[in-house]
């Protein structure tokens, strides 16, 4: 039974790409993808699932240059090769709605973990994709398994996944903010080296550059008779 409400799921998938694959196709390291990604040269992610970003492959292949950054066809067919039933999208308006294990898991009200032991356990539908080491799922596939094996499903997640809501992306290694963020700010005070009859003169140094925003380190020195 849950096979046949299964098979009647029958929603094409976008080819996607991770880093993993990313890499792959351009035959490059994965932490190449993601310094591509770092410095701008990778376009912002189609879409983050679960927290991880994902791109689509219309936007992987603007990346390549006719050069040194450049896809195969022999990479290209191994790719789509491995997304069975795959097609190419280029409007993200036009994707189905696609979830990993944490949207998976407030769709059926449940803990994460609770949806890890299922996948291992065999008690949910089988991903769609594995991308980068993690399952997506048409969330087709999710609300036909729970159908079919008689799970509830939060409607109000449901509704709010469908109207396009997109999780926020886990940082790693990206700046928090651009350098030019800090071009604008003024010099620091230059160092200054007070005596023990300049009471006067570091007091008022030191108000000033507190007044500033600057943090102060006080280092004494033994004076020289």
């Amino acid at each position: 039974m849950i096979e046949k409400v299964l098979c009647m799921v029958a929603v094409r998938k976008p080819y996607l790409l991770g880093h993993a694959e990313i890499a792959a196709l351009y035959g490059v390291e994965r932490q190449t993808s993601q310094k591509w990604r770092a410095e701008g040269t990778l376009a912002e992610p189609d879409l983050v699932i679960s927290g991880n970003p994902y791109w689509l492959l219309s936007t992987v292949l603007q990346l390549s240059d006719g050069s040194a950054r450049d896809v195969t066809e022999q990479r290209l067919a191994e790719y789509e090769a491995s997304i069975p039933g795959g097609n190419r999208a280029y409007l993200v308006e036009q994707l189905p709605v696609i979830v990993g294990i944490m949207e998976v898991a407030k769709i059926l009200g449940q803990e994460k973990q609770a949806i890890a032991r299922w996948r291992h356990r065999k008690q949910i539908a089988a991903s769609d994709y594995e991308l980068s080491g993690s399952p997506l799922w048409l969330i087709d596939t999710i609300l036909a398994d729970a159908t079919a094996r008689g799970r509830a499903v939060v409607q109000v997640e449901v509704e709010r996944l469908s109207a396009g809501a997109r999780g926020l992306q886990r940082p790693r290694g990206r700046r928090s903010a651009p350098p030019a963020a800090h071009a604008h700010q003024p010099p620091l005070p230059a160092a200054r080296t007070f005596t023990s009859d300049q009471g006067d003169e570091a007091a008022s140094f030191l108000a000033a550059a507190l007044a500033q925003g600057h943090s102060v380190v006080i280092r004494p020195k033994r004076q020289k008779s």
